[in-house]
């Protein structure tokens, strides 16, 4: 007979940290006795799993706690900002970008460098980048608790299966960078940081365009990937079958078609700021080029919006500068194809966190790991200030 094993001493233990950590994150400067309310924990199992978080520099104590009536006020808890920081780095096209945050998911330092990255050396500018970075962070005097990767491509258990814009596949990052890291597609990543630090919404797909296009789809508060973890890939919609080549080797994708590269060529544009000023001036061709790309984008976001009941459409990357341009032919676009707009009209938004957002998603992705596994970093050795200084 096969049945159920007991919870064992190091489950316990996980779960109650685990347990403990989240309420402290949900509500900072509580006490613990507060967190044994909270919790439904006993007030020594909270004492103890607390002075544990405070050895690994996960949590710390502030004053005592604020509140009117009798009895003794016990000191407030709250996330250590000297503990375990996240580090993200996203490979774009052509940039690379960093993102340190601490336990909070405060940003504490972020960097933008423009790169070709279509090039064999990559991979040494990648590893070359990720070392400043964490010299970043030792400046700081904080640790860096892991390193999320953001990458424009089919991601599978870590390995880059596909990234037509870079001309991977396959690709093994912590075998050419040496080291661990949790690898994600960047607009999976885009989507979860607006999740947490966004607009709020439960349920939306949100869509990015840079070089690539990609979709990160958000359903009751939970990014969804997909079986294989493939789901989302909006830029590979065929909005033109009969149009020109994609990188992917299909014809009338809608990266193809409304992506940033030719956006810029219909409105005779260099780069994303000189289009942004012709559209504040008012020229025609780049009106013209922003109406025809809201028109493909919206033929591809009504299949999703369609197919998955989707109530809102975030704008970020590029898109998000471009959205007092092209909200209403994509409004339009998705009122003329998704029948539900007549009683139920689809929410478009623009990103708060623009073209941070997968980088800030893949740093974000290593701070929400800590929080829901810390019994895994209890036992680690987080550097102090003076550690880092030494090094």
């Amino acid at each position: 007979m096969i049945g159920t094993r007991p919870a064992g001493q190091h489950t316990v233990r996980q779960h109650n940290a685990a347990l403990v950590l989240g309420a402290i994150a949900d509500g900072p400067g509580t006490s613990r006795a507060g967190l044994a309310a909270a919790t439904g924990l006993t007030k020594a199992t909270v004492s103890s799993v607390v002075d544990r978080l405070i050895a690994a520099d996960l949590v710390a104590e502030g004053e005592p706690e604020q509140r009117v009536g009798p009895g003794r006020r016990g000191t407030v808890v709250s996330l250590s900002p000297t503990g375990p920081h996240g580090l993200g780095i996203e490979i774009g096209v052509d940039y690379l970008a960093s993102c340190l945050v601490d336990l909070t998911g405060t940003v504490r330092a972020q960097e933008v460098r423009s790169a070709d990255n279509r090039t064999p050396r990559v991979f040494q500018r990648v590893a070359a980048f990720l070392r400043k970075a964490r010299k970043q962070a030792e400046a700081l005097g904080v640790p860096v608790g892991g390193v999320g990767i953001a990458v424009p491509g089919l991601v599978e258990s870590g390995l880059v299966r596909l990234a037509p814009n870079l001309g991977w596949r396959d690709v093994d990052l912590a075998d050419r960078l040496g080291g661990t890291f949790t690898v994600a597609n960047e607009a999976n990543f885009a989507a979860l940081a607006e999740l947490w630090h966004g607009s709020a919404l439960p349920d939306f797909v949100h869509v990015s365009g840079e070089i690539g296009i990609g979709a990160g789809i958000v359903l009751d508060r939970a990014l969804f990937e997909g079986v294989r973890g493939a789901g989302g890939e909006i830029g590979h919609l065929p909005v033109a079958p009969d149009g020109p080549p994609c990188s992917c080797g299909a014809n009338g994708c809608l990266e193809r078609m409304a992506g940033q590269e030719e956006i810029l060529r219909l409105a005779g544009a260099e780069t994303v700021d000189e289009l942004v000023s012709a559209l504040e001036s008012g020229e025609a061709a780049a009106l013209s080029a922003v109406a025809t790309a809201a028109g493909h984008l919206g033929v591809g976001l009504s299949t999703v919006v369609n197919l998955m009941d989707v109530p809102a459409v975030v704008l970020g990357g590029t898109y998000a500068r471009l959205e007092p341009w092209l909200r209403q032919p994509l409004l339009a676009e998705l009122e003329r194809r998704v029948p539900s707009t007549a009683w139920s009209p689809v929410r478009v938004v623009r990103s708060a966190l623009g073209t941070g957002a997968a980088v800030r998603g893949a740093a974000g992705s290593v701070i929400r790991g800590i929080l829901a596994d810390p019994e895994h970093h209890l036992t680690t050795h987080w550097p102090s200030d003076q550690d880092a200084r030494d090094r």
